[in-house]
């Protein structure tokens, strides 16, 4: 092994161990952080972005921890050895790299960022408009026609508007399935936008510390065929107003 630290061999030796590293870490994380089921179309690009968040993680800390680690044993001071270590000046290059290979990276994953934001939040027409109120420590869903459920039913492949609403302090509204996740802002509306493309029984859990029960404050969440909903809240509406016709709800019957 060369003895001068500035030899390219530590750098290509330290450069394939960083690789190695990453690798490793990327997949162990992976690994024992597995993501929920992806039941919306959302879940997708947010899975995408946390796996390149994650990768970045990987690779920083492989940078650091190798170097540093590498540095430790190959120029340790040996026993009987009373010499100075080597005078360092600087490096320009390596300063202006360090400098700007992280400028790239911020700039790079805020234009994927926003990108996502954007994607995530698009309005589309025709969209399923429900109004969810978060109180310590339950919820309800309120769907046209006057219906109100604590449970929340949705239609797969139907693109989801919900209208948020807090009647007391903090709450957050997440289905961990779903990816999405919004804030209940107390004396205001807040939105959240999401299509569910995998049918089953899920869960609303509150993602805000809003006291005692906290932990408890979940909801079911059943995402079903368009035919099912249809069905479901046409009845929903004539328990409500036995006058309100299903054309009035915005349904058509069979």
């Amino acid at each position: 092994m060369p003895k001068s630290s500035s030899d390219r061999r530590h750098f290509i030796i330290a450069g394939v161990l960083v690789a190695i590293v990453t690798v490793l870490l990327d997949w162990g994380l992976n690994a024992a952080l597995p993501f929920p089921a992806q039941a919306s179309t959302e879940s997708f690009t947010i899975d995408q972005l946390f796996r390149w968040h994650v990768l970045l993680i990987a690779f920083l800390f492989a940078l650091v921890m190798v170097f540093m680690f590498y540095t430790f044993v190959v120029f340790r001071r040996r026993e009987g050895d009373d010499t100075e270590g080597e005078h360092f000046e600087g490096n320009t290059t390596l300063e202006i790299a360090w400098t700007a290979i992280p400028l790239v990276l911020v700039v790079l994953f805020s234009f994927i960022g926003v990108n996502t934001l954007n994607e995530i939040t698009r309005v589309e027409d025709n969209e399923l408009v429900v109004k969810a109120t978060g109180r310590q420590w339950a919820w309800t869903f309120e769907y046209e026609g006057g219906v109100v459920s604590p449970e929340l039913k949705l239609p797969v492949n139907q693109r989801v508007h919900m209208v948020l609403q807090s009647e007391d302090v903090l709450h957050s509204f997440w289905v961990p399935e779903f990816r999405v996740k919004q804030d209940l802002v107390p004396g205001r509306e807040t939105s959240l936008r999401f299509t569910p493309t995998l049918e089953g029984d899920y869960s609303v859990k509150c993602a805000e510390l809003c006291g005692l029960t906290h932990w408890n404050m979940l909801a079911p969440v059943k995402v079903v065929p368009e035919s099912e909903f249809t069905a479901w809240l046409q009845t929903e509406v004539a328990k409500v107003n036995p006058a309100v016709t299903s054309a009035e709800t915005g349904k058509t019957t069979e």
